[in-house]
C-alpha cells in the first residue's frame, strides 16, 4: 500500500520506519521538499521510502498518517492540498497542545470540540480516524512490548475507513480485542482531553512506555 507520513519528528519517524518494515511504500512529507530529516530518513530506509512536501505525500497516499503537532497540523493539511486529501483516510494521531506558557502544556481545544473534529470540517470530502494519540510513539508500533494486554481508541464518522484503520493497526501488533471504537469523531474529545493525565504520569516517572488497560 501507498502511505503517505506527515511529519519529521519522532512520531513521524517511528510510524513511517514501522509501515516501510511491513514492507509499504512510504512517503514521508514536510513543509519543503529538502527537509534534511526526510531525506535522511528515505536514504535509510530502503526503496520503499522516499521524501516529499506536504502535497506530494498527500497526492502520493492512499492512506494519510498526520503526524504534526496539533498546532501546525491544521496548516500542514491545508498545504498538503484538499484535492490530494479527497476520498481518503487522514489517520490523526495529533493532540492540540499549548506549550506556550510552558510546561505542562495545555488544551488549546477541549470540552466542547476536538482538534479531530476540526481536521474533518475542514476536509469533508475525507475520512478522519483519531487513533493513537493516547500513547508513546515506541508503543503505538510495537504494543507487545508491555507483558500485559492494553488499548487504544479509534473515533471516527465511516465504518468502512475505520475497518481499514483495524486492520493497518493489526499489522503494527494490536489485537482485535484492544482496539476500541467509540463511535464518532466527536468522541476525540474525551482522548485528546486524556493527554494532561498522560503527560503529568509521563512527568512523574520519566518513563513513557506505559499504557490504559480497560478493566470490565
Amino acid at each position: 500500500m501507498k502511505i503517505a507520513v506527515m511529519g519529521t519528528g519522532v512520531v513521524g519517524n517511528t510510524i513511517a520506519s514501522k509501515l516501510t518494515e511491513l514492507g509499504h511504500q512510504v512517503m514521508m512529507g514536510s513543509r519543503t521538499k529538502d527537509n534534511e530529516k526526510a531525506k535522511s530518513w528515505a536514504a535509510e530506509n530502503g526503496k520503499n521510502a522516499s521524501a516529499g512536501d506536504y502535497s506530494d505525500a498527500a497526492g502520493f497516499g492512499e492512506i494519510v498518517f498526520n503526524c504534526t503537532k496539533g498546532e501546525a497540523s491544521m496548516e500542514a493539511l491545508k498545504q498538503a492540498g484538499e484535492k490530494n486529501l479527497e476520498s481518503k483516510i487522514i489517520i490523526d494521531l495529533s493532540n492540540p497542545l499549548d506549550s506556550s506558557k510552558g510546561m505542562p502544556p495545555t488544551l488549546s481545544i477541549s470540552n466542547t470540540n476536538s482538534l479531530g473534529e476540526e481536521i474533518q470540517k475542514a476536509f469533508p470530502g475525507s475520512h478522519v480516524v483519531k487513533t493513537l494519540n493516547t500513547l508513546w510513539c515506541g508503543l503505538m508500533v510495537n504494543p507487545r512490548m508491555l507483558k500485559d494486554s492494553h488499548n487504544i481508541f479509534m473515533s471516527g464518522n465511516n465504518a468502512e475507513a475505520k475497518s481499514k484503520v483495524k486492520s493497518l493497526l493489526k499489522q503494527f501488533g494490536w489485537q482485535d480485542e484492544e482496539i476500541l471504537d467509540l463511535g464518532d469523531i466527536s468522541t476525540a474529545r474525551g482522548t485528546e482531553s486524556y493527554l494532561p493525565l498522560w503527560l503529568r504520569v509521563y512527568m512523574s516517572t520519566n518513563n513513557g512506555a506505559f499504557n490504559i488497560k480497560i478493566v470490565r
